[in-house]
């Protein structure tokens, strides 16, 4: 058994790609399918295909709720502040804060919560982020 992807149903195609790839994944492979009315992004961080988050946009408008009861994405990065720095820079709400230097969550624009974790150990506390309050839910 291999573990092959995650997926994930996004509303907005568009907004969800800028998302991931400020997170800092890579797009692998696409593919739109006109007869089911879908198309299907396959990302990952570079260099690890073998941990995919498969982006399914079906075409016809459908709301999407519920994207606490989903769980989590989880990533290990190697610099936790500067990862949520650019996600912050790119407009992207810091739900939790790193404040211990070691994890942090954020959502996707469809309200998949994405948990970063400091690869090694905890980076020293440091500001912005230390004193930094928890924002809605993740």
């Amino acid at each position: 058994m291999k573990y092959l992807h995650t997926m994930v149903r996004v509303s907005d195609l568009d907004a969800s790609l800028a998302f991931y790839r400020l997170l800092g994944l890579e797009e692998l492979k696409r593919q739109d399918s006109p007869a089911g009315r879908f198309t299907l992004v396959f990302l990952a961080a570079p260099g690890d295909s073998s941990a995919q988050v498969e982006l399914t946009h079906n075409w016809d408008p459908e709301a999407y709720s519920g994207g606490r009861n989903f769980g989590h994405l989880a990533y290990a990065v190697d610099d936790i502040y500067a990862t949520c720095a650019r996600l912050a820079d790119g407009g992207v709400t810091i739900n939790r804060p790193p404040r211990d230097g070691r994890m942090a969550f954020v959502r996707s624009p469809d309200g998949i919560s994405v948990e970063l974790l400091q690869t090694g150990g905890a980076l020293p506390p440091a500001e912005p982020w230390a004193s930094m309050a928890n924002t809605g839910v993740w």
